[in-house]
């Protein structure tokens, strides 16, 4: 299926819902609410949650960089995105459900944080499929937009999420279904509740896009793409715009995925904000995050992907270094809410250029090492934090370590990377 064939609103909807379902897992999971709920009542201490918490996003983020290339260039040569992007949804899902046996018990440490490094693999690879139908979903000509679509969908998909959780569970001194607050049953029920908010929701993009490509054997899928995985250098030799771009991502993305795994952590220790408040802050940071991310998508197409991600990485930087300096909660709420919408306009404006600049025979291929780049040094950033944090007895200390890498990233982007990025 071409992108001309795609490119009609019932489509292009059904891809960007996938967006909606997905957000539950980071706005929920790793963000708001499981991740300070690990480091306030499962873990021994907060800061020994927040490294344990740290060193699991580490490893979660080896695991990726070796299996996302691969599955990226073996599904080129199936020729199909969609049962890959069913395989690993189901496994986030599953991970996502076993959340729920998390008690508020320092016993329960190990199996929170393999439930959760394996929820975020899962996370991670099913995205690179979702992804790689960008261009089959919409033309060249709007891909800006629609990425940018659907990532302010996703942020809706967030805040909803959220709500219903603060409202129907957190906060309701008498949760439904007979949940126990003793038991903490009322914030382990984030898991489930989770899992079947993804698993319903990713159902459209599913039934709803069609996709035509062969049908090769497993075998000889893994066999030829093993093949093209052990060409990738010459590949990226060849094609410097993208080597530079993928090198920018490695880079500033460590810095986000960083700062979205201990923002509300941050919140928490630092500034003393209870559950209920730092999901209140949840949905204000993914309101700000949405309408950015709406509000760029137009930007991207017209200004270019390359400027985009620029203005969003300076914005983060400015107002990142802002918020490890104040000390009370008011300028805290306020900074973060101001640092929400340049959050979407990175992430979706580096998914457009990337769509932009693969040639289409390797696209799979190039969306996996655009997760790999993503992920390849995801372990560096998230241990660093978790060591000083460590180090240094403070989360404020730990923070600090995030800015560098807007900085570095965008230093490498500012290279040449292609006419299309403009």
């Amino acid at each position: 299926m071409t992108a001309a064939e795609g490119a009609n609103p019932r489509t292009i909807f059904a891809w960007c819902l996938y967006d909606w379902a997905s957000s539950a897992f980071p706005a929920v999971i790793t963000t708001f609410v499981f991740a300070t709920y690990f480091t306030q009542a499962v873990a021994p201490d907060p800061v020994t949650g927040t490294a344990m918490w740290g060193h699991a996003t580490a490893i979660a983020g080896f695991c990726i960089a070796i299996i996302a290339p691969l599955v990226g260039a073996v599904a080129d040569h199936g020729g199909r995105q969609k049962p890959w992007l069913a395989v690993f949804t189901a496994f986030a899902v599953i991970a996502c459900a076993v959340l729920w046996r998390v008690r508020p018990d320092p016993a329960d440490t190990t199996l929170a944080l393999v439930a959760f490094a394996a929820a975020t693999v899962a996370f991670e690879v099913a995205t690179v499929f979702y992804n790689a139908l960008l261009p089959k979903v919409a033309p060249p000509e709007k891909l800006g937009r629609v990425s940018g679509w659907g990532w302010g969908l996703g942020y809706v998909g967030g805040i909803i999420c959220l709500a219903i959780l603060l409202v129907g569970f957190v906060q309701n001194p008498s949760p439904p279904f007979g949940l126990s607050r003793e038991a903490a049953e009322h914030i382990r029920i984030v898991g489930p509740f989770t899992a079947l908010w993804w698993a319903v929701f990713a159902l459209p993009v599913l039934f709803v896009l069609r996709e035509s490509g062969s049908r090769m054997v497993p075998a000889e899928a893994l066999r030829h793409g093993l093949a093209d995985l052990r060409g990738t250098v010459s590949f990226l030799r060849a094609r410097r715009d993208i080597a530079w771009f993928l090198a920018a991502n490695m880079i500033y993305t460590d810095g986000l995925t960083t700062l979205f795994a201990f923002g509300a952590i941050y919140a928490a220790g630092t500034f003393g904000m209870a559950l209920d408040e730092v999901i209140l802050f949840g949905i204000a940071l993914n309101l700000t995050a949405g309408i950015g991310a709406f509000g760029f998508a137009w930007i991207d197409d017209h200004l270019g992907s390359r400027r985009t991600i620029a203005i969003g990485l300076l914005c983060l930087t400015a107002i990142g270094a802002a918020l490890l300096l104040v000390e009370s909660k008011t300028l805290f709420w306020i900074l973060g809410v101001m640092i929400g919408p340049f959050f979407g306009p990175v992430q979706a404006a580096s998914r457009s250029l990337a769509a932009r600049i693969a040639p289409e025979a390797h696209r799979t291929q190039v969306f996996g090492l655009f997760a790999l780049s993503g992920r390849i040094t995801a372990f560096i950033g998230p241990a660093v934090l978790g060591t000083v944090t460590y180090a240094f007895d403070s989360q404020r200390a730990g923070m600090a370590t995030i800015l560098p890498f807007f900085l570095v990233g965008l230093a490498l982007l500012w290279r040449k990377t292609g006419e299309a990025a403009r």
